[in-house]
């Protein structure tokens, strides 16, 4: 059990946080989207730009849209546990799709590998996701002559009503869903809720997304990525133009999980969504019904900064003004 947060712990947690490998590593997307929005050729009908799970065009044959997204996998995972890399390269595309409102289409996949029989793991991981998840593998690249092992993994996929990064309104409850039917991938900050799970109810677990969005339920929604849940909330805070209070007390965890290495976790399959506070016992009951927690954890304010709380001792501190400090969109958006 961790100690009740007071001021003093709060702040402390939260310096820490911002220091986090996940964190920073979000940083770097700034100087990239920077670089892209300076430049002609983006789609006209592209919904909201740079900063979404996926890039959502209109789609040509119907009403909806079409979905892209890419992963790049940690080169440290893809070297020390193979197989596991694969796999959550395919996952963590079909995560990205899900947030959007989107069901998968097909993936294809950008390898790199020492020897065919490296490769050749990674594969068996990407493919054993490919079948749980019930999305196809379509073809991509592969080199077995590389200095080292890399996975990159795209995916197309299709929505009929978009959630995105950029539709959450002063007045939202944030929410949180998440699969605590898991364990941590020692040493690393995943906690593997998929690779043990029937593909029935994975696929069934990731469909609630384009169900809630079809629903009208939701407007905005991020899957809960290397930045972990206080990263994704900023994220969602920033391209929103909003500010968010986060109960740090009120996040589900796993039983027993200590609450800073949940906070910078990935967790296999994981949400934040804006909901009106009339639709909220409504979401919430999707997820439960199906075994997973859910449960409000924040608000959705005006202003530009994402303050930490702590409801049990009322302790509360700023983490992130994105207005003062851009963090992933360019700062000349911001």
């Amino acid at each position: 059990m961790n100690p009740p947060l007071d001021t003093a712990a709060l702040q402390a947690l939260a310096d820490r946080l911002r220091a986090s490998r996940g964190m920073l590593h979000k940083t770097d997307i700034a100087a990239a989207a920077g670089e892209l929005e300076r430049r002609p050729g983006r789609p006209a009908d592209d919904a909201n730009g740079l900063g979404d799970d996926c890039a959502a065009l209109r789609d040509p044959a119907g009403d909806g849209w079409l979905l892209f997204a890419m992963e790049g996998l940690v080169e440290e995972l893809v070297e020390a546990m193979p197989w596991f890399a694969g796999f959550c390269g395919v996952l963590v595309n079909v995560s990205d799709v899900a947030a959007m409102g989107g069901r998968p289409l097909a993936v294809a996949d950008a390898l790199w590998a020492r020897s065919a029989a490296h490769g050749a793991e990674i594969i068996a991981g990407m493919t054993a996701a490919a079948e749980a998840l019930g999305v196809p593998i379509a073809g991509g690249h592969s080199n077995y002559r590389a200095a080292r092992d890399q996975l990159a993994v795209a995916i197309v996929g299709r929505a009929r009503r978009l959630l995105t990064s950029f539709d959450a309104r002063p007045g939202d409850v944030l929410v949180m869903a998440a699969d605590l039917r898991g364990a941590w991938v020692e040493p690393w900050p995943y906690w593997n809720a998929a690779t043990e799970a029937p593909g029935e109810r994975l696929r069934g677990d990731l469909a609630l997304l384009p169900e809630i969005a079809e629903a009208g339920l939701s407007r905005a929604a991020k899957d809960i990525s290397m930045a972990g849940i206080v990263g994704t909330a900023l994220m969602l805070a920033e391209c929103s133009r909003v500010g968010l209070a986060l109960d740090l007390d009120a996040i589900p965890r796993p039983p027993g999980a200590d609450l800073e290495r949940w906070l910078t976790a990935f967790p296999s399959y994981g949400y934040l969504l804006a909901v009106a506070p009339a639709d909220v016992a409504a979401v919430v009951a999707r997820f439960t019904a199906r075994d997973l927690v859910a449960a409000p954890v924040g608000r959705v304010t005006d202003g530009s900064q994402l303050v930490l709380e702590a409801a049990g001792t009322g302790a509360s501190a700023p983490f992130w003004d994105w207005r003062a400090r851009p963090f992933i969109r360019p700062a000349q958006a911001a």
